[in-house]
């Protein structure tokens, strides 16, 4: 009996993870008037971002539901670790 490998991102409690283009990145760090250093971090290895291709630097939207204004965006910064 083969057994199927589980993607954690399509879970219905997982929100929503994108990764964004150079230009989008610039967007977001010049909208908060921050660098990719100061965003919080995800690690490369984190399950729900294992499909999306990423590298350290990367900037990750997450769109999570709310309860008061239906979409709130977060961002992190993919790590080494």
């Amino acid at each position: 009996m083969a057994s199927e490998k589980y993607d954690v991102a399509k879970h219905v409690l997982v929100p929503k993870h994108t990764k964004l283009s150079e230009e989008e990145s610039q967007k977001v760090l010049d909208k908060f008037n921050v660098t990719a250093r100061q965003l919080p971090k995800i690690s490369k290895t984190d399950p729900t971002i294992k499909e999306l291709d990423t590298k350290p630097g990367d900037v990750i939207e997450i769109e999570r539901k709310s309860p008061t204004v239906e979409k709130t965006k977060f961002y992190r910064v993919v790590s080494s670790a």
